[in-house]
């Protein structure tokens, strides 16, 4: 693989990082705008170098399989339960898809992973709104089988 596809490769795991830690960031959520960078980059990287072993006669898959593994205990560690409330989950799941879109640019899928993204952050976006009004509909009829 040539220097500047690695390049930029590399470039746009980090980018679309960034896009969905800027959302992190701006919603004061944890795993923010460095995290992410971190996550898209170093699944890309770890993509980039599965495929160039694969070239010498490894098997990329057995790399991929422990990002996936490792993001996991990542995503683990940021999900928090107290009695009944389970926190983080989002976060965790942010961290799953996020290493997934690294591994896309890595592997040079860049549609899949620009199309990842914006659907990434639409999710982020949009559906905290309409699960505020399905939460604040569950209360009003609990409060009134309460009554």
């Amino acid at each position: 693989m040539l220097p500047l596809d690695v390049a930029r490769r590399l470039l746009l795991a980090a980018g679309l990082g960034a896009a969905i830690g800027l959302e992190r960031e701006y919603m004061q959520k944890p795993a923010g705008l460095r995290t992410n960078i971190l996550i898209a980059l170093g699944s890309a990287l770890f993509t980039i170098v599965s495929m160039a072993v694969a070239g010498r006669g490894g098997t990329p898959d057995r790399i991929a399989a422990q990002v996936v593994t490792g993001i996991g205990f990542l995503g683990g560690g940021a999900i928090l339960r107290s009695g009944k409330t389970v926190q983080g989950m989002t976060t965790a799941a942010t961290i799953w898809v996020n290493a997934a879109i690294g591994m896309a640019a890595g592997a040079g899928e860049y549609a899949l992973a620009t199309g990842s993204t914006i659907i990434t952050l639409i999710v982020l976006a949009v559906l905290p709104p309409i699960e505020r009004y399905f939460s604040r509909r569950r209360d009003r009829t609990q409060e009134a089988k309460e009554q």
